[in-house]
């Protein structure tokens, strides 16, 4: 498992408002491929600024971040855009599936705007993506019609879709019941050990993180524990 995806090298970050104040302390890590990674710590600790970092979508910070092997600072917006698009899968606590779509088009959505595929080979690739997360019978529906257990599946449907080298999550389980964590614990668990994807997770469960490949502790914006 050298097979690095991401590489964060004495990342620290600092708030300019209305004294600085920093927030993140010279944060050093690295996932490999196929690593299922659980980020744990106190609200406040530093857990998802460092993920808005991680994922690109901040970039004032000190230090390197690398995914795959390429250093983000020397990148401009759009080429960060594309990083996001193409190498980063997203699944958050909030599902942010569009209502007015059915849930094969939410899935697509991410694969449309990437406009590496025809729209038809879109549209397969996000069924296999639904026949794997066992909810391809769902595909018509709109996502207002699924439970909250559902919803959360076919995001992680949509992170999918442009076969991203790494899925960052941020309390994908926050939201849900014991039951349906589980469910999404083990897709998860199922994408790393059978399809080799990083997984990169932001929670507050313990149980959860607990399960993962590799724990990171935080505490006051430093890693305290790896």
């Amino acid at each position: 498992m050298n097979n690095i995806i991401l590489e964060a090298k004495s990342v620290s970050k600092y708030f300019h408002d209305p004294v600085r104040l920093q927030v993140l302390k010279d944060i050093t890590f690295s996932v490999s491929k196929g690593e299922f990674v659980s980020v744990i710590g106190k609200s406040g600790c530093g857990k998802s600024t460092l993920l808005y970092i991680l994922s690109t979508m901040d970039t004032d910070y000190e230090g390197i971040l690398k995914i795959d092997g390429e250093d983000m600072k020397t990148k401009n917006e759009p080429q960060l855009a594309s990083v996001r698009n193409e190498k980063i899968g997203f699944v958050f606590q909030f599902h942010y599936l569009l209502n007015e779509f059915s849930v094969l088009r939410n899935v697509m959505l991410p694969g449309l705007k990437l406009g590496k595929y025809s729209e038809q080979e879109v549209e397969h690739r996000a069924y296999e993506k639904l026949k794997i997360l066992g909810i391809e019978r769902e595909a018509l529906k709109r996502p207002n019609q699924l439970s909250g257990g559902q919803k959360q599946r076919v995001a992680i449907g949509r992170s999918l879709i442009n076969d991203p080298l790494i899925i960052m999550g941020d309390e994908p389980t926050g939201n849900l019941d014991i039951k349906n964590s589980e469910v999404v614990f083990n897709i998860f668990k199922e994408l790393a050990e059978v399809y080799h994807q990083s997984l990169l997770i932001v929670t507050h469960d313990n149980e959860f993180a607990a399960r993962t490949h590799r724990i990171i502790e935080m505490e006051d914006g430093k890693i305290i524990r790896m």
